[in-house]
């Protein structure tokens, strides 16, 4: 089920976010976030954005939310989504679940534009969003470094 995010969900949201942190180049975050840093950026998305949680048996198995892209108020209705799916549990429909619920949730909230931003190569993040009809409109080459490896970051933008 897709329920909206409570507190009670931030130590299963912190172990699926630290896996990621810790295996892979999806988030250019190098070194595991504490309970106390996560719960600080979680509930100030959730104070703002659309924030919702996929749970199943009482296990969360994956997350999405909106958030700032950037901070001028020109920008205020450009958003930034984000979807995190629990290692081991892809392949399940789940991200496409939570970003159907997300996308409508940000229409709602009259939001005109979301962008994702994508580590390269990404393939499975890249098929979601061409899913949803996001387009490729920006490749930033070798702008972060993660396990001495130089990466690149493409953004995906929807037009709501």
């Amino acid at each position: 089920m897709i329920r909206p995010y409570v507190e009670d969900d931030l130590k299963q949201l912190l172990e699926i976010y630290n896996f990621y942190v810790i295996n892979t180049i999806i988030t250019f975050d190098v070194e595991p976030l504490s309970l106390e840093v996560f719960a600080k950026k979680i509930n100030k998305i959730n104070n703002q954005y659309p924030f919702i949680v996929f749970e199943e048996n009482k296990e969360v198995l994956g997350y999405a939310y909106g958030s700032k892209w950037r901070t001028k108020p020109a920008y205020n209705k450009t958003v930034e989504s984000t979807v995190y799916v629990k290692h081991g549990e892809q392949g399940k429909r789940i991200g496409t679940k939570l970003y159907t619920e997300l996308l409508s949730l940000l229409k709602q909230e009259n939001y005109h534009i979301v962008l994702g931003g994508l580590t390269l190569p990404n393939e499975a993040s890249i098929r979601l969003h061409e899913r949803f009809n996001f387009k490729l409109v920006a490749h930033f080459k070798e702008v972060g470094k993660k396990f001495d490896k130089w990466l690149d970051v493409g953004f995906w933008q929807l037009k709501l």
